[in-house]
């Protein structure tokens, strides 16, 4: 059974007119998973949202890092099991649904 305890993402566009930086902060404690958005354009003060989910929500979520492994497992077995759905968290911090 692995579980994500913390998750950092980063990503920045170095646009000489407008860089733009976005970081996503996943931290899993006792009661669910907090996710935090933070997105920063130009020189601007960074706007930051956070959002929570409790156990009941997350149950059997996938995050990116254990999305990555599950696809190596799937393409070193050549198979995908039928109707292969999970949880996920989308680019905006919303839970959505991940298929294979």
């Amino acid at each position: 059974q692995l579980e994500t305890l913390e998750q950092e993402e980063q990503e920045c566009l170095e646009l000489s007119a407008h860089p733009v930086e976005r970081r996503t902060h996943i931290v899993s404690h006792q009661h669910g998973l907090t996710i935090t958005k933070t997105l920063r354009e130009g020189k601007a003060e960074p706007q930051c949202w956070s959002f929570s989910y409790n156990q009941d929500e997350l149950q059997g979520l996938l995050l990116e890092g254990a999305s990555l492994l599950l696809l190596r497992v799937l393409a070193r077995r050549q198979a995908v099991p039928p109707s292969l759905i999970f949880p996920a968290i989308d680019t905006k911090g919303h839970l959505c649904t991940s298929s294979y």
